[in-house]
Order: structure tokens, then sequence, then C-alpha cells
């Protein structure tokens, strides 16, 4: 199976966090990072300067998938990497045939080696985010700051889907929402998730991100939150989170400490 976030002005490396969750519940998971902010690559203290080859070599068909996977056997994940090269990888696509599908036909001989393969994308609707949205067969999962511009952006993120689900990919569903930055000491926090909820009924986590100070911290250690401060309050909702996707796919995961 796979799950494909989507990741808009999430500073936190959310996908990061959620990726060593599933990997520590036991699941196999690849991220992909294609977002030329390389946060997701960082998150894992990897240096985009020196890998051999990343997302950008596998859309312009310079390799496969399988060449550039890069592994960590300490927290049992994978990830293709981004680098500087793919900020000009949309240019170079616009000529390509197919050139939408790019990354899903990369990913296709790979799949099944993996139980979830998240792909990190860029905030704006370009070609690299148009070949992830193509490449999610489980869903698209939506992170929304409780923040008041993050209610402006919904209606056009809803329009986006919509027009991708017309011209590329009708099976595009969202797999979830997740309320991230959340401080509860505020009472736009609560408005916002209240807003959120209204918008997407049956579509919230029940997971909701706090805003930490150790959260903000671990990407810059090039570790998630799982390995930089395990015992914290964004470790604890992020290791929820993760429970709650996999309960969703029907494989529970008992609230242990983690």
């Amino acid at each position: 199976m796979d799950i494909f976030g989507f990741l808009i002005d999430l500073i936190q490396a959310g996908l990061g966090n959620l990726g060593a969750y599933l990997a520590y519940y036991g699941q196999r998971v690849l991220l992909v990072d294609l977002d030329p902010q390389a946060n997701a690559t960082s998150c894992l203290k990897i240096d985009p300067q020196k890998i051999r080859g990343s997302t950008y070599e596998v859309l312009i068909g310079a390799g496969s998938v399988q060449q550039y996977v890069l592994n960590n056997p300490r927290m049992k994940l994978s990830i293709l990497p981004s680098s500087r090269h793919l900020a000009g990888g949309e240019v170079e696509l616009v000529s390509e045939l197919a050139r939408e599908s790019r990354l899903k036909n990369a990913l296709a001989p790979i799949a099944d080696r993996y139980d979830y393969i998240l792909i990190d994308c860029p905030p704006s609707l370009g070609l690299l985010t148009l070949n992830g949205l193509v490449a999610a067969r489980d869903g698209v999962i939506i992170p929304v700051q409780c923040e008041y511009l993050a209610l402006e952006g919904l209606s056009h993120l809803s329009d986006t889907l919509e027009r991708v689900r017309g011209a590329l990919f009708q099976e595009l569903k969202v797999r979830g929402v997740v309320l991230t930055m959340f401080d509860v000491r505020t009472n736009l926090s609560n408005d916002v998730v209240q807003e959120v909820r209204k918008y997407f009924p049956t579509s919230v986590f029940s997971s909701v991100i706090p805003r930490t100070v150790r959260l903000a911290e671990a990407p810059s250690f090039g570790q998630p939150i799982s390995q930089y401060a395990p015992s914290s309050t964004g470790a604890q909702a992020y290791a929820a989170l993760a429970r709650e996707v996999l309960d969703g796919d029907g494989i529970h995961i008992p609230d242990l400490q983690v």
C-alpha cells in the first residue's frame, strides 16, 4: 500500500516523523523526497550535496529508484533523497511525454517491497507535485497549520485536487487531514481546529501535532523526533498519528510508551 504525504508549509519535518514511527511499529517504509528544499532528506542527516543520485535522476530517466535509495538500518527506514538539481527538474520535464507519471512509473517496480511509500511534495502546484499526486494510490495526507491563513488555502487546495482528479487521476482521494502547529494557549488554534473539522467532517485525524521547541529543533540535528526527543509531547503526537494511520489500514498497534 502507498500513502502520499502532501506537505504544505510544514516546517517541522512532519513526513519524516510519521515515517519514522511507522517504521518503529514494524512497517517497511520508503520516504520519497520530491521537494527541492530537501527537508525530509535533511531530517535523516543526509547531506544533499554528497549523495550520488536523487529523485531528480529518477524523474529525468538517468537511473532507477533502486540505484539511489538509501537505507537507515538503525531506524529501519529507507529514503529516496532530494538534491539541489531537483529545482530545475520541472523545466526539464515540460517537454517530456507522460511527464506527470514519471514518478508513478519509477516506483512501480519496487512498490511491493514497502508497506508505506510517503512522498514529500513542494508547497506549490507544479510538475513535481503533480507527479506526487499521480503516484498517490492510497490518498493524500494534508497538514493544516492551526493559523488563520491556512484556512484560506483549504478551498484552493480542494479545487486543485478536483482538477487533478478530472484531468489525470480520477481515483485521487484525501486520506486524512492532520492539524499541526497547535498552540493550546491561543483561541485561534482552537478556532482553526473547529473550522477544519467542519470543512472535512469525516477526514480529520484525531491526533493533533502541537507547536513545540523540540519538534522545531529536531531537523537541525538531523533526526526525526522519535530519535531526538522520544518522550516529548511532539513525539507522542506523531506516534499517535502513526497508530491512527495503521488502525485505518486494519493494523492495530497498542498505545505503548515509545
